[in-house]
């Protein structure tokens, strides 16, 4: 039996503005095999900037 982190695994995603800062999520690798690129609030340059996954 397949684990539960094989289809589903935790993903970092890292701010593109610099800052170091990250979030943590899991994403589905069946509805998103290549990387994740979201656009969420970063709190050191308090603005929303595009956070890429990192494996």
């Amino acid at each position: 039996m397949a684990s539960r982190t094989e289809l589903r695994p935790i993903v970092k995603l890292r701010s593109t503005a610099g800052t170091g800062y990250t979030y943590v999520t899991r994403k589905s690798r069946r509805n998103d095999p290549d990387r994740m690129v979201l656009r969420k609030f970063d709190p050191v340059v308090r603005a929303h900037v595009e956070f890429r996954e990192e494996r």
